[in-house]
Order: structure tokens, then sequence, then C-alpha cells
């Protein structure tokens, strides 16, 4: 069964700005369409927690997309740390199951969401690292382990999407970033090679999709957001007719 998420948290805006003041610029253009965003890496070294404040603090949920990967007791430390401050919604983690599991136990109320595979990798990446298997395969394997122990998510492309739901079913969260949209000509060839619209993602099992540029960079950018939800229920209405 589909879950019952509003349309306005779907749709995650990415804080990918260096400031407090281009924050509060987003909130105050995207407010009314949009409750849910993210804080990542660029924002939070530049602003830290006050970054997640602000977005608390006007009652809207955060991601914090930090996207942590280390030795199992320092994710433990740094989950605990932003378990202090209440109203965070995701947290993001990259890596094997004690690492998870480390989060796991630290995250109070949050969810956390283990990160698959960047959307920015392909089958060549993998190659490069010494990895002899495909893009597929290890996002569904990747995400098969962090739900098995506990994880409440995953973020994964919408290319994989569908066989992990599938399979998987539909007692997790899936997030997914990589999403383009032809309305956007502002945004040329970037470092995101695992796309899809965000029609493609819902209808591929996705809960919420994560949109950075392509709003960010349009000359109009409400434009994009009313293109992109009316994808999201476009994909919410086909998934409920044919579930």
């Amino acid at each position: 069964m589909l879950k019952a998420i509003p349309l306005n948290e779907r749709l995650i805006f990415a804080l990918d700005v260096d400031s407090l003041t281009e924050t509060e610029y987003w909130l105050d253009l995207l407010g009314k369409k949009i409750r849910f965003y993210k804080v990542g890496l660029q924002l939070f070294l530049a602003e830290g927690i006050p970054a997640i404040e602000m977005v608390v603090n006007r009652g809207y949920n955060v991601m914090v997309d930090l996207k942590f990967f280390d030795i199992p007791e320092t994710v433990s430390l740094a989950v605990r740390a932003l378990r202090k401050h209440s109203g965070i919604t995701f947290i993001t983690v990259h890596g094997n199951e004690p690492i998870l599991q480390a989060a796991i136990r630290e995250r109070g109320d949050a969810k956390i969401l283990a990160v698959t595979v960047l959307t920015s990798f392909d089958a060549s990446d993998l190659r490069a690292m010494g990895l002899t298997g495909n893009v597929e395969d290890l996002v569904y394997l990747r995400a098969k382990k962090a739900i098995s122990i506990g994880c409440d998510g995953i973020v994964a492309s919408g290319v994989e999407g569908k066989r992990v739901r599938a399979d998987l079913g539909e007692q997790f969260v899936m997030v997914t970033p990589g999403i383009r949209v032809e309305l956007d000509k502002s945004v040329a060839v970037d470092d995101q090679k695992r796309i899809t619209s965000a029609y493609q993602a819902i209808h591929n099992g996705a809960d919420y999709v994560v949109v950075g540029r392509p709003i960010r960079n349009a000359n109009d950018p409400l434009a994009v957001v009313n293109l992109l939800q009316q994808q999201i229920v476009d994909a919410v209405n086909y998934n409920i007719g044919n579930g």
C-alpha cells in the first residue's frame, strides 16, 4: 500500500547553498509549496547546526545528508550529537553493516537512511574501484542488507528503484536523488549519471525525490516545482490505479 505522504513533503529541495541568507531566501520562496528540505555538506560546513534549526523552526522537515562514513564508534557519536537537535527527520549513512548498526542505535526519533550507490556512479566507476558486479545488483544487495538490519529506509536512484521496491516491499522509505526535468534548460550535462524524472522515480517506488539544481538554476523555480509536483501526482495516481 502506498504511504500517505502529503504532496508538499514528497519533493525535498536540496539546500545546496553556503549561507543562512541564501537558505532563508529559498525557504521564503518555496515554503508555500515545499515543506521538506535537505541540508548537505556544503551548507552544513558553512553554517552548521543553525542551518538545520532554521528549517526546523519554520515547521519543515529536514533531511541531514552528511552520508556518515567512518568507523562505527565515530558514526555512533556523530548521530548521537545530531540527535540532541530535535526535529530532524532523516539522517543519511554510507557504510557497511557495523556502521549502519551504530547509526541505528543512536537514531532517536530520526530515521536512518542507508545510501546504496551514489547517483554519480555508473558501471565504469565500479570497475575503477575493483568491483566486478553491476550497479543494479549492488544497489539491491545493499538495500536488502540495510532493511534487514533495521534501517528505516534507503537512498537509491530511480533506475534501480523498481526492483528494490518490488522485491523488498513497502515497509521502508525510499528517497531518490538524481532527478532531472525537461522544463529546466539551464542545467547542462553534470555529474549525475543515473537520472530519472520525478514521475519515473515515484512510479518505480520512491516515496520522496530530492531535487536541487533543476529548481535552483531555473529561470522560474516555482514553475519547475509545479511541474515536478504534477509529475509526482500523476505517478502516485497511476500507482494507485494499477496497484
